[in-house]
């Protein structure tokens, strides 16, 4: 036991006696309050007396505790890290997971704790060890441990544990998930069965790398997460980690599954209808019928956040599972929005195309290969009855037009109105910001691994580390605190302890530091 100064809204001071039970601090009791400075020496005496009558055993602590000039650098302990994120690990659930050995569950934690206050390489540990554990651990340690701790009865049972927690937070009612994929790159030019050279997202297009793909909610929560192979396209993700979803969490009421433009397909629609999914899923409404594009363009979208609804049967045609053809009919809303500031960029990058493709044509023997379009190859005639030809057309140009700073979204929910849809797909933001602290805050990535295992235990390190990180980030904003976020981190680092003859006991904490410990506690 220890006595504790705890500074009140009200600016004055209580002195409490306080106890710590396998890591958890409980008040066994308040001595009193008071503003003045004489008046609380006194309460301060009259705590170390209490604390003498509860646990006379306790004399040689007191003596040490009342005589501060007896500590040295020694026996100073940062102690932030087990304090505050040490305790969310335990509320999440993660410090039930079954891994065998104790020393193994510890290097866990630690991986788990030191990428919140220092990110970076696992090697990171080594100092996180040495500064906060008083410890020394080796590399070859850490590796050993990372080629077999990761194993998918693990990765679910963590999952399980996180998904719990988000589901209580969330008064166990999940009505939203989003759903988005991100690549994550190697420093390494090599590949393998899992690091493959793809599409990357971050512009690295010569380096292997993996897919990652994420379910959150809402506001963010982390529920469930994959891995693929680095070439593989992110459209067809959604199905295998949707059935890898229902079959761990088996949900009685599906949640809606907001994705971005990339999910839009037709086998993705059909095994969402066929499986009794609601969706909202971003439109390519430059890409769709003719028809459809005729009575896009004939609607009037006079003012920013203006919207309009279209609703439509049409007939897609997929491949099931055994690879047959299959013809599904299905009945969908188009949800439409229009935005001036999307409309100058649409106009700006058609122009930016079309200078280029003249500039191109403006050659001679021109091939296919010469025009690299993609996309804005619609705009052009190709006649090759003799030699190939290329020539704009004006006239799709100017259809092309009438449809910039439109967004459609497509959805099977007719409960919804439409600005209830375009919210809903707006908090897509959310799952982004995930892959966005993954890959600053937490340094998920560049990925230095090269062995599966490692790598997949990396992603599952990390993916309990955005936990926490979410866990915490609510917590202090609930709290109201009334200080910049990324600073917290900073405060924690410093929450510092000393080492007695029962254990590590706290020093006294500023406003701050004690403003964030109550957010985590209460």
């Amino acid at each position: 036991m220890f006595v504790r100064r705890k500074k009140n809204n009200s600016g004055s001071v209580s002195i409490q006696i306080i106890s710590k039970r396998e890591g958890k601090y409980k008040v066994v009791k308040t001595i009193g309050c008071s503003k003045d400075e004489g008046e609380l020496e006194k309460l301060y005496q009259k705590a170390i007396s209490k604390i003498k009558e509860l646990e006379p055993t306790l004399l040689d602590f007191i003596e040490y505790q009342e005589k501060p000039k007896r500590l040295s650098n020694k026996n100073i302990r940062a102690i932030g890290d087990e304090l505050i994120f040490g305790k969310i690990f335990k509320d999440i659930g993660c410090e039930n997971i079954i891994i065998e050995k104790n020393k193994e569950k510890e290097i866990f934690k630690a991986l788990v704790l030191s990428r919140l206050l220092y990110a970076g390489s696992k090697l990171y540990l080594i100092d996180y060890y040495h500064i906060y554990k008083k410890k020394k651990i080796e590399k070859n340690s850490i590796y050993r441990f990372l080629d077999k701790i990761y194993q998918e009865k693990l990765k679910n049972q963590i999952e399980q544990c996180i998904f719990n927690h988000t589901q209580k937070i969330m008064n166990n009612t999940i009505t939203v998930t989003f759903y988005d994929v991100t690549t994550l790159y190697f420093e390494s030019e090599s590949e393998d069965d899992l690091r493959k050279v793809g599409f990357s997202k971050e512009g690295k297009l010569a380096r292997p790398q993996i897919l990652l793909g994420l379910f959150t909610t809402l506001e963010g929560y982390p529920l469930s997460y994959e891995v693929y192979e680095g070439n593989k396209y992110e459209g067809h993700t959604l199905i295998d980690i949707l059935k890898k979803f229902q079959s761990k969490f088996k949900l009685k009421n599906k949640p809606i599954v907001v994705a971005d433009r990339g999910m839009l397909s037709n086998a993705n629609i059909a095994y969402l209808e066929n499986n009794g999914y609601k969706y909202i899923l971003a439109y390519k409404i430059k890409n769709i019928s003719n028809e459809l594009k005729e009575k896009i363009a004939n609607l009037l979208f006079v003012n920013d956040g203006v919207t309009h609804t279209l609703e439509y049967n049409k007939d897609i045609e997929y491949k099931d599972e055994n690879d047959k053809k299959q013809t599904l009919s299905v009945k969908q809303r188009l949800i439409l929005t229009y935005s001036s500031k999307r409309a100058k960029k649409d106009k700006r990058t058609r122009e930016k195309a079309v200078e280029k493709i003249e500039k191109t044509l403006s050659k001679k023997n021109i091939t296919k290969s010469d025009l690299k379009l993609s996309y804005y190859a619609k705009y052009l005639d190709i006649d090759d009855k003799c030699d190939i030809k290329y020539q704009l057309n004006l006239n799709k140009i100017a259809q092309d037009e009438k449809l910039d700073g439109i967004k459609g979204f497509a959805t099977n929910d007719f409960t919804l109105n439409a600005n209830d849809v375009i919210a809903h797909y707006k908090n897509q933001y959310a799952v982004e910001r995930a892959f966005r602290i993954s890959k600053t805050d937490l340094k998920i990535r560049p990925i230095y691994h090269r062995l599966e295992n490692r790598i997949k235990a990396h992603i599952l390190i990390s993916f309990v580390s955005y936990a926490v990180y979410k866990e915490f980030e609510r917590k202090i904003k609930r709290a109201n605190i009334d200080i910049k976020f990324k600073l917290t981190f900073d405060y924690i680092k410093t929450m510092y302890g000393y080492k007695t003859l029962f254990g590590i006991e706290p020093l006294e904490m500023d406003e701050v530091q004690q403003q964030i410990y109550d957010a985590v506690y209460s």
